[in-house]
């Protein structure tokens, strides 16, 4: 069990920085059956809900450079796992939408979004059925310590840490990687981009009380925000915010 202290707040997003928002959210709502949330951001900033209570969203970053995975010259930093009850078909769906087969395996193949951002289609383990997430898992120098990070600020439990491969629990799990010559994005520098973020919603006590919390755990205070969102950067260096409910 973690231990007991204050979490900085929920996952609420997991959030992709793309060229066109538009189009990339057009793709992952075909391929997910997911709906698109309604807004006032005149298509700048599009939300998806996807199937088992996950937010998928989609900024506009113009001059991205998208990943190669998987080496690190222009690392991936962060994808998606997604579970499906066959994986050809829903790697063949996910080609006709627009997405590039980078790798594939018994149990999972790897692809590309359109926007060039990796994400992996994982067999299920209980059979036929719609696909879901399974968790959003980072590239990281020490899978061990960012589990332990996490589960403090999220005040859930890390359920796996082994073999370079870490877990924490929740109703949005997040899975870590250990990965070989890690290099971390470097949020605003557009030379080492982040390519995707979490947003985190604050409880009851605020902002300052979620800040705190970040910062108590090992977390960075990063250049940005302003009334209704904070920026930091985990002990890996990927970005998060804390955002107002």
């Amino acid at each position: 069990m973690t231990d007991p202290v204050t979490p900085a707040g929920a996952v609420d997003a997991f959030v992709l920085d793309v060229p066109d928002p538009q189009a990339t959210a057009e793709f992952w709502r075909d391929l997910t059956d997911a709906t698109i949330e309604p807004t006032d951001d005149d298509d700048t900033w599009v939300t998806l809900d996807l199937p088992g209570g996950w937010s998928l969203a989609f900024q506009p970053a113009p001059d991205l450079v998208p990943p190669q995975w998987p080496g690190q010259e222009h690392p991936q930093q962060v994808h998606l796992d997604l579970l499906v009850g066959d994986v050809p078909a829903y790697t063949a769906r996910a080609v006709e939408l627009g997405a590039t087969v980078l790798r594939e395996s018994d149990r999972w193949t790897t692809l590309a979004d359109p926007a060039g951002h990796p994400f992996d289609l994982c067999v299920s383990d209980v059979g036929p059925g719609p696909l879901e997430v399974f968790g959003v898992t980072f590239d990281v120098p020490d899978a061990s310590a960012a589990a332990a990070f996490w589960a403090r600020v999220l005040g859930v439990d890390v359920t796996h840490d082994g073999d370079g491969m870490a877990m924490v629990g929740g109703d949005r799990p997040l899975l870590f990687q250990q990965v070989d010559g890690y290099r971390p994005p470097r949020w605003p520098d557009p030379a080492a981009p982040q390519q995707g973020h979490l947003d985190l919603t604050v409880g009851e006590t605020g902002m300052d009380a979620g800040e705190a919390a970040a910062l108590a755990a090992g977390a960075t205070r990063l250049p940005g925000g302003g009334e209704s969102f904070r920026v930091f950067a985990d002990p890996a260096g990927h970005p998060f915010c804390l955002c107002r409910g």
